[in-house]
């Protein structure tokens, strides 16, 4: 009931706000753009089959093992997912964006089309391989809009089409029960009304004004290569920054001047050049490698714990035998994200000094989590620890975005996000591969949530153990700055002691 109600609140205030600013004034041009693009993203997030996905595959529709399911069609997607993702990111913004979106799409579309019509392990297989595609070309609708809308617009902007793919998500899940649970709707007719609406997103996309330029490729008043470190601070005024003590990783000497014949010649050869660089400047900051590395450990074993949390709950309780309530526990799996992001903005800690004993603390508890999961029969006991665990990585995931992006220009917080995401992409790729993948160990899904915890409680150790290090340092150096100021003071007392004393020996 509260996200509708955000989600009303959020309609009527951006169509308040976009009929005031409709105008044919160049600056107000990013309303048209923005409400199509939170229309596409409404009907991407709006699958109410999402949730019951393992119970269809593994019903009368489609009649899978839970075996099938986990370890021949499941790994499919990472591998696909890993193969596409770095292409895609470096078309994405060579084609300037829409095109992707169209394919985005046409892969949803085929994807539903399939799961619905298609039989067999094969044809799931390639259900898997082009959901990988539809999470490969995301980037491009996140980067879009920052292509056709001013600076000015870009927080306001970002806040629109990431709120609406939320409530979206919500939505979805809530009705997707509720259908179930209430109208006994079966999970073929919840896939139909996902293609509905994934093909209503498609025709949107061909709304989309194309773009006239992009972050890297196709960069507005710089012809032929993306600019340097320097000349981005000197514009921009936002760089990857050092903690004190060490060297700001996106600011820096100016670069020699080279030599014609040195540069490349290429256009997209300069740009992959200044990529690069680009990545070497920004994880050459002690802090920003840091949570980057926890961002990659965390999103590759959360990715893997969403990616099968449906196949332990069906072990736990047979769908064809119990009631089945993913729906209402991913909405509120969902609401509990959105409130522990939201609470971030007012927590004023010094994330610098405690920001990875933070990472620690809630790792350790998203590694009990999954223990949990592990070791209880219980199904709500599942539930219950699966909304814990993705409250905190939400909190968590959340404190790492604004903490990277708070020093990082534009253009390298897309390429170090995107970078951050592939390393965990490859980590998870791993998992998939040793734990999962029926060539590897095949391990049950019992089995595997006890990997997961494990590799959980490895994060949290590595970050406590840095955490407590970091604060022993900085009482130790708190402690030798108050000893030398009460030396210096000390010392200062004394010299005026002299100074008094000798003066009335004068006398």
């Amino acid at each position: 009931m509260v996200n509708i109600i955000l989600l009303t609140n959020f309609v009527l205030s951006f169509a308040a706000e976009a009929m005031g600013c409709w105008k044919p004034e160049k600056s107000n041009t990013w309303t048209f753009p923005t409400l199509i693009l939170c229309f596409y993203g409404f009907f991407c997030m709006m699958k109410p089959s999402e949730p019951f996905l393992t119970p269809y595959l593994t019903g009368p529709d489609k009649n899978l093992t839970i075996d099938e399911v986990t370890n021949q069609i499941f790994p499919v997607w990472t591998y696909s997912y890993l193969a596409l993702l770095v292409p895609v990111f470096l078309i994405t913004d060579y084609v300037r964006y829409k095109p992707v979106l169209l394919l985005q799409g046409i892969s949803f579309i085929t994807t539903w089309l399939l799961l619905l019509f298609a039989h067999g392990v094969v044809a799931m297989q390639v259900v898997e391989f082009f959901y990988g595609m539809v999470t490969a070309t995301e980037v491009a609708y996140y980067a879009y809009i920052y292509s056709v809308v001013s600076t000015e617009h870009y927080q306001r902007v970002t806040s629109y089409c990431r709120s609406i793919t939320l409530a979206a998500a919500t939505v979805a899940a809530v009705l997707g029960q509720l259908l179930v649970s209430l109208a006994d709707v079966s999970y073929f007719h919840l896939n139909a009304i996902t293609l509905a609406s994934v093909s209503l997103a498609f025709l949107c996309s061909f709304l989309l004004p194309m773009p006239q330029k992009s972050m890297f490729f196709h960069r507005k008043g710089i012809p032929g290569t993306l600019p340097g470190p320097d000349k981005v601070v000197a514009t921009a005024d936002l760089r990857c920054q050092e903690d004190q003590g060490s060297a700001p990783a996106g600011r820096g000497p100016t670069p020699e001047p080279q030599a014609d014949h040195a540069k490349p010649q290429n256009h997209v050869l300069r740009v992959l050049v200044q990529l690069g660089k680009d990545l070497r400047d920004c994880y050459s900051s002690r802090k920003l490698l840091y949570w980057s590395l926890w961002w990659a450990l965390a999103t590759a074993g959360f990715n893997q714990v969403v990616n099968y949390i449906q196949v332990l709950w069906d072990f736990r309780a047979p769908s064809h035998s119990s009631a089945v309530y993913n729906g209402a526990v991913e909405a509120i799996a969902t609401f509990l994200s959105s409130v522990t992001s939201f609470v971030v903005q007012y927590m004023k800690i010094n994330w610098d000094l405690f920001g990875e004993l933070a990472l620690g603390i809630f790792s350790a508890i998203d590694a009990g989590s999954l223990f949990l999961m592990h070791f209880t029969t219980n199904i709500w006991a599942c539930y219950a620890s699966y909304l814990i665990f993705k409250a905190c990585y939400m909190l968590l995931i959340t404190i790492a975005t604004f903490q990277i992006a708070v020093n990082l220009s534009m253009e390298r917080y897309a390429l170090m996000f995107g970078f951050n995401n592939f390393v965990a992409l490859v980590i998870q790729t791993i998992l998939t591969v040793v734990v999962v993948d029926s060539k590897g160990l095949g391990l049950g899904i019992v089995t595997q949530f006890l990997i997961y915890g494990s590799y959980f409680a490895v994060i949290a150790g590595i970050f406590l153990i840095r955490s407590i290090c970091m604060l022993v340092s900085s009482k130790c150096q708190r402690k030798l700055a108050r000893s030398c100021k009460d030396h210096r003071n000390h010392a200062e007392h004394q010299s005026k002691e002299q100074i008094v004393t000798g003066y009335t020996t004068w006398l």
